[in-house]
């Protein structure tokens, strides 16, 4: 039975439609679906599992659903064979978790939500830079363990460095990397930007300055990566990059494990070649209890937290509904991942 075209989505369509919600969503954008569509709410938060594709396949063709919004299940192109689904939302900015080629082939139209987490990976970047150069981890370490047993030890000891009127290099100047730029800013830091790609106009903006990537690597005190990760980009901070570090310098990496060399990292953080790195991102989820990173005194790690706040559920929530809404209304969604459906039904 072929598809109606999205021009001939009616109200009778919009009443009766039914929504699988398997991200974590929030409150008050539920409720606003709710008001559009019948919602079947399971977060995979809640649950602790992702559906594997023959039980999405089977909650589709047994509970009619038409539209899907994920965050971390993963969508291949038998879902997309079960011929009731219409709308796949991602609530991420990447679609790699979604065969976006096979819903294209059945006419499904797939949508995103850019740019959902780019303030709290900005403040998570910058509090790992902040924990690097006022030593936090540690000096939270020594008084919870007891080790604080006379007043200046610590004083002298855990003596840091300042961020005011020190250099930070931003890689990369996206959503997140734009964030970082303005915030920094406000702690009195020079900053310089290298991203070829971005305009004059948003440079400026960010209250950066352009620059190559080895004027960056060689000036900055703080080297922070937001770059995506693609072939242009993978081990583009390698021997010869860190190289150009200064000894006082640190590297911060909330973007992708794979820009770094990390070997080339490995050997300059054990023979203090730079002060120290912090990361969010890594080759396995969780790190392996062998990395050796896990063994070095000047590194601070965190879980993978970059975008795990309440303001990313709610920003990527609120998106979501305002396409699904606009789709509901035979409009076109804003975020739309493949345009070609929509001007193929349309036309």
């Amino acid at each position: 039975m072929e598809k109606p075209k999205r021009s001939e989505v009616d109200t009778q369509y919009r009443e009766m439609v039914k929504a699988l919600i398997l991200a974590p969503f929030h409150r008050q954008a539920l409720e606003r679906l709710r008001g559009r569509a019948e919602v079947l709410y399971e977060s995979w938060m809640d649950t602790r599992r992702l559906l594997s594709p023959e039980e999405l396949v089977e909650r589709i063709q047994r509970d009619d659903v038409q539209i899907v919004v994920v965050e971390a299940d993963f969508l291949f192109e038998e879902v997309f064979e079960a011929d009731k689904l219409r709308f796949v939302g991602v609530c991420r900015g990447s679609v790699n978790n979604v065969d976006v080629e096979a819903a294209t082939a059945h006419g499904v139209l797939v949508v995103n939500t850019p740019a959902r987490n780019a303030v709290s990976v900005a403040e998570l970047a910058i509090g790992l830079m902040l924990c690097l150069a006022r030593r936090i981890p540690e000096a939270h370490s020594v008084v919870q363990s007891g080790q604080w047993l006379e007043p200046v030890g610590p004083y002298i000891g855990l003596r840091g460095v300042e961020l005011a009127e020190k250099v930070a290099g931003v890689v990369g100047l996206g959503a997140v990397g734009f964030e970082v730029a303005k915030r920094l800013t406000a702690f009195d830091m020079k900053v310089l930007a290298c991203d070829p790609y971005a305009a004059p106009e948003r440079m400026a903006s960010s209250g950066a300055r352009r620059s190559a990537l080895e004027e960056l690597m060689r000036e900055s005190d703080f080297v922070t990566l937001h770059c995506p990760v693609s072939p242009e980009t993978r081990g583009m901070i390698g021997a010869g990059e860190i190289a150009l570090m200064k000894p006082t310098a640190y590297l911060i990496n909330t973007a992708g494990w794979e820009i770094v060399d990390e070997k080339s990292l490995l050997d300059a953080l054990r023979q203090r070649r730079i002060a120290g790195a912090a990361f969010d991102v890594y080759e396995t989820h969780p790190v392996s209890p062998e990395s050796p990173f896990l063994k070095l005194d000047n590194v601070v790690l965190t879980p993978h937290i970059g975008g795990a706040t309440d303001g990313t559920v709610e920003r990527y929530s609120r998106m979501m509904v305002e396409d699904i809404e606009r789709f509901l209304a035979g409009e076109r969604p804003r975020n739309l991942v493949n345009p070609e459906v929509w001007r193929r039904d349309v036309g």
